[in-house]
């Protein structure tokens, strides 16, 4: 590899993302980590499902990165509130993909550290509530995964749902908005990475694909990142596969990328290559060089339609 393709990584900044103290009870008078509980400290009348010592509803990273992108990732965590339980699951269960994209999220904090660019990563298992789905899609509240029983989900009541979105989908999503305003408010269209990743195989098929990129309505971006990752030798790359971003239950990118016509990408990264912190870094590698020409490449990284002005996303 090239020495520009190199990534030297650089330990955490404790200062705005997730830290060993719980940051929620010192609040910062600016930033965005304060949207997960109002910009008011911890308050546990208004998330009464996340204790003191559980983590925070979303980790933000290099919140004043340089580059002109934003790094998300829905499923980076297998956390569950001490007091959910694992929603009455055995412990194997939480380390398995029904509960969080394997690899997602060393992935995504490995390119946000490489690209020098801001990224939100969500806090909690997507079994408690999936952050890339409507709220009003069942799959937001799954009964069932890959063969598992969710017992904690199985007779959730209006009440119940609204609460969890209340202390787990909305923080996130909310983060993620105000990431996106402090790009308008200094005029900067930024480049949307969104990071997953898949199984080597699904309900018995074997899946050929290394890396998939989705897409529906940045097709020029997605066109130019496949373009360089199938230039790498005996790399397996899907053109909307393993999963098609045509499909409505990719909320994220649908809600605050598409909705607001911002340029942007979806990756998905098969798990066992990212199985040892090696096959992570040569993921990183290779994925911050070609985002790096994409952000850099002003006819990808600009509003759908310059003549319309940006968007902002509606609140859920």
């Amino acid at each position: 590899m090239p020495n520009s393709a190199r990534v030297q990584f650089r330990p955490l900044s404790p200062a705005w993302g997730r830290v060993e103290v719980d940051t929620r009870r010192h609040p910062r008078s600016r930033g965005v980590t304060g949207v997960a509980i109002g910009g008011m400290g911890y308050n546990p009348a208004m998330h009464p499902l996340i204790g003191r010592d559980d983590p925070a509803p979303f980790v933000i990273l290099h919140e004043h990165g340089t580059a002109p992108a934003l790094v998300i990732c829905d499923h980076a965590s297998r956390a569950f509130p001490r007091a959910m339980n694992r929603l009455g699951l055995p412990e194997l269960a939480g380390w398995q993909h029904i509960a969080w994209d394997i690899g997602a999220g060393e992935l995504a904090r490995g390119l946000s550290h490489a690209l020098d660019a801001p990224a939100v990563l969500a806090g909690y298992s997507r079994l408690v509530v999936d952050c890339n789905r409507n709220p009003e899609d069942p799959e937001a509240f799954r009964r069932e995964s890959d063969g598992w029983v969710i017992p904690g989900n199985a007779s959730l009541g209006e009440f119940e749902r609204r609460l969890r979105l209340g202390c787990f989908f909305d923080p996130y999503h909310e983060a993620i908005a105000a990431m996106l305003a402090g790009f308008r408010r200094r005029e900067v269209v930024p480049m949307v990475v969104s990071v997953h990743t898949f199984t080597p195989e699904m309900a018995g098929q074997a899946r050929p694909w290394h890396v998939g990129v989705l897409w529906d309505q940045d097709e020029a971006s997605a066109r130019r990142l496949m373009e360089g990752l199938r230039a790498v030798e005996g790399l397996v790359v899907g053109d909307n596969e393993p999963y098609s971003g045509k499909h409505p239950s990719d909320y994220t990118i649908d809600h605050h990328a598409e909705q607001a016509g911002l340029p942007h990408v979806c990756i998905e990264v098969r798990q066992d290559t990212l199985d040892s912190p090696a096959g992570v870094e040569r993921w990183v590698r290779l994925l911050a060089r070609l985002l790096r020409d994409l952000v850099a490449d002003t006819s990808l990284r600009c509003l759908r339609d310059p003549e319309l002005p940006w968007r902002p996303a509606n609140p859920r």
